[in-house]
């Protein structure tokens, strides 16, 4: 059974060489697609291809960032389909898991499994606030897995049964609190780009669903329930902005929603 790696990126050449070390010895190829029309830093990556296993493909970069992944996947040629983001890490556990599971493949065995990761955050990894084991779907069998493409947060949709597999993939997402930052802005914007503004009604009682009663139950469900707070100082920082984003929803919307307004006028 042959493996490929699919790679979809923009503008993050000074981590993706992280990603390439930890999985290049065993894959058989790598796809990677460039969210961009022009050739990106990407000597250090040819100089180190000395198997001559990655494929280099350009494109543009559209803001759901799925549609450049499932563009990787399509480009696969391999039996099996590993799909990592630059910020992920191949554990020494995971890939003799990985290898063996797709050796070991029988009829009526999985065609896709969820692989558990391990986010880190300030230098820690989370084990704790809901964090952990965080699955997400990344290997499958080629022609049996594909991204919808439509949400920020959707996992690959999987034409049969699906498996789990026992060791973590390392989550780096944010190298700095400044990037870390950077993403929550990113990620918040295109939830709330994704509600119906023809619904949306600014309101007294929708502003304190946003700002006081959304914030205040994911913090305490995630600090607290989830016992956040043993994960120390980063613990207590991811679960009061992940709770601060329903700000950023409900702002997204509001500007959506005077926008649509003002053409109408």
């Amino acid at each position: 059974m042959s493996l490929s790696l699919a790679i979809a990126t923009f503008n993050e050449d000074e981590y993706i060489m992280r990603t390439i070390r930890s999985a290049y010895d065993w894959v058989d190829e790598i796809i990677i697609v460039y969210g961009s029309p022009k050739d990106e830093k990407i000597a250090e990556l040819k100089k180190f291809d000395t198997k001559k296993k990655i494929s280099y493909h350009f494109t543009d970069n559209p803001p759901m960032f799925h549609i450049n992944k499932q563009k990787a996947i399509e480009r696969c040629t391999k039996d099996w389909i590993l799909q990592l983001d630059t910020d992920e890490v191949v554990s020494t556990e995971l890939k003799k898991e990985i290898l063996a599971t797709i050796k070991g493949h029988k009829d009526g065995d999985p065609v896709g499994y969820w692989i558990p990761r391990l986010n880190h955050l300030l230098g820690q990894p989370l084990r704790k606030g809901g964090q952990w084991p965080d699955p997400t779907i990344r290997l499958y069998m080629n022609g049996k897995g594909h991204l919808p493409a439509e949400s920020v947060h959707e996992q690959a949709d999987i034409d049969g049964p699906v498996g789990t597999l026992e060791y973590d993939l390392f989550h780096y997402p944010y190298p700095t609190f400044r990037e870390y930052l950077k993403k929550w802005m990113k990620y918040a914007s295109l939830e709330g780009a994704q509600y119906d503004v023809d619904i949306f009604q600014p309101s007294f009682g929708g502003l304190m669903t946003y700002f006081l009663v959304k914030p205040v139950f994911w913090f305490f469900k995630t600090y607290f329930r989830h016992r956040g707070y043993k994960d120390g100082f980063p613990g207590f920082v991811f679960s009061l902005f992940s709770a601060l984003r329903y700000w950023i929803e409900y702002i997204s919307l509001y500007e959506r929603y005077r926008e649509k307004n003002s053409k109408k006028s």
